[in-house]
């Protein structure tokens, strides 16, 4: 997400990061091109005007003038000005309420309102320890409550069973009744989407919100509609007291205009993120973390609670004294590393919270990135538990099974190999001297192509 505005806002303001001077003239160019790269991202114009009079007020200002470093000032107050359209800070889910405390979620067809739904509701139950019910009151949508009560059953929430054949209002009455007799802390409600806005579905989910009385009512929402998600956002307002918008998606949408647009347009803060497909891709939106990413400084905060909440710990612990040590490494760890970075989101989400990534070009992002990965485990998926432990026993008729195997010629097998040796060669060199000198010894040396030198983010990459 936000991969084509960091690019062109990075471009932009690093050239007035080292100027000893700002001028009115130098700003005002400035300016005008992060006006261009915020409406290319398809942020809502009346937006971009007020973030850029906004920002030109303070650049012009006496305190920027007078600063040691005038670039960077800037840069501080386009920071400043992002998080400030964004929505400040993290808005939580206000739970407080007599349980169970029910969530409506609301959207158009296709936003990801099923999804959401399992999504949140395993977020509620591994980050904040509730149980939770869920029930769909979509009977509109063919198979669409078989579908809640698969993704339910995957995240382990209850699930309330409802047909097709019931009105809505009363399979939610129903299910909060099921959920007071069950001490359930939170019901989500799974509501029926439409094409486009309409009257009878603004009547219905206005029944149905007056019928639960939902401490949260979450509208869901595309990102990659851009601009119109924020205008759609605007007219679920109109209709329902929205207290949040969850945003789906972002993992396909470059340009990030929803996102900086919603909470101006619509006055309702973003609550989370959908990341990707799996049930675990839901993040909590922090605008201070996420113009951090944009402006290319990443985000270390948000790094380190996936790790805590995503890695097994004591597998990391595991491959960590083995690495301090220097030996013993094998292609069975290099795998399981691998599947870690994979539960965490893969490398593309990972290098976009690390500070420096939009320094490293495209082409070097892309000789390690997630199809390259997935290469390279079903490379080693390939090989016997005996072959993994002891690469030297694999010569050429074993080379030749496992490329066909992984579906790969002979050379990426003989190159993973040759690369691993390389790698465990490193390792020993470099044993007890910390991981940030290990990473700069092992520059060119990742399988599958490496880094070239100069082309590792300060501290390496986190692997």
């Amino acid at each position: 997400m936000f991969d084509n505005l960091a690019d062109r806002l990075n471009k932009t303001l690093k050239n007035l990061r080292g100027q000893g001077r700002i001028t009115e003239d130098n700003v005002k160019e400035t300016l005008r091109e992060v006006r261009r790269a915020l409406l290319e991202a398809d942020v809502a114009l009346p937006v971009v005007r007020e973030f850029i009079d906004d920002v030109q007020t303070k650049a012009l200002g006496r305190e920027v003038m007078s600063s040691l470093s005038p670039g960077q000032a800037l840069v501080k107050i386009v920071n400043d000005e992002l998080v400030k359209v964004m929505g400040e800070a993290n808005e939580s889910l206000n739970l407080a309420s007599q349980p169970p405390a029910v969530i409506l979620m609301a959207g158009l067809q296709g936003s990801g309102k099923t999804t959401s739904t399992a999504k949140l509701a395993r977020f509620l139950k591994t980050r904040m320890n509730k149980s939770v019910m869920v029930v769909s009151c979509d009977v509109y949508r063919p198979a669409a409550i078989e579908q809640l009560k698969t993704v339910a059953n995957e995240v382990g929430a209850d699930f309330f069973p409802s047909d097709a054949k019931q009105k809505p209002v009363k399979i939610a009455k129903a299910a909060l009744a099921a959920a007071k007799r069950q001490f359930k802390d939170v019901l989500i409600v799974d509501t029926a989407g439409r094409l486009h806005v309409d009257d009878e579905m603004m009547e219905e989910i206005k029944a149905l919100h007056k019928a639960v009385a939902p401490v949260e009512t979450l509208f869901v929402v595309d990102a990659m509609t851009g601009q119109d998600a924020a205008n759609t956002a605007r007219a679920f307002d109109e209709a329902l007291p929205l207290s949040g918008v969850i945003l789906t998606k972002t993992d396909g949408d470059a340009r990030g205009g929803a996102a900086l647009s919603i909470r101006q347009i619509t006055g309702k803060p973003i609550k989370f993120l959908g990341v990707g497909e799996k049930t675990d891709a839901l993040e909590p939106f922090h605008p201070d973390r996420v113009a951090s990413r944009i402006l290319g400084m990443g985000d270390v905060l948000s790094l380190v609670e996936e790790v805590q909440s995503k890695v097994d710990q004591k597998e990391a612990a595991r491959l960590a004294k083995k690495m301090a040590k220097g030996k013993g490494f094998t292609l069975e760890d290099f795998k399981s590393q691998m599947e870690q970075m994979s539960n965490m989101g893969g490398v593309a989400s990972l290098m976009e919270k690390l500070p420096g990534m939009s320094e490293v070009p495209d082409a070097v992002k892309q000789q390690i990135g997630d199809r390259q990965m997935a290469r390279l485990v079903g490379i080693i998926n390939s090989m016997t538990p005996q072959e993994r432990r002891f690469p030297a026993i694999i010569k050429g008729s074993r080379k030749r099974r496992i490329a066909r195997g992984a579906g790969v010629p002979v050379q990426e097998v003989n190159k993973l190999l040759k690369q691993f040796t390389q790698m465990q060669k490193v390792m020993k060199k470099m044993k007890g001297k910390g991981m940030m000198n290990m990473m700069r010894g092992m520059k060119g040396r990742f399988p599958g192509g490496g880094m070239p030198p100069g082309g590792m983010p300060p501290g390496g990459m986190p692997f």
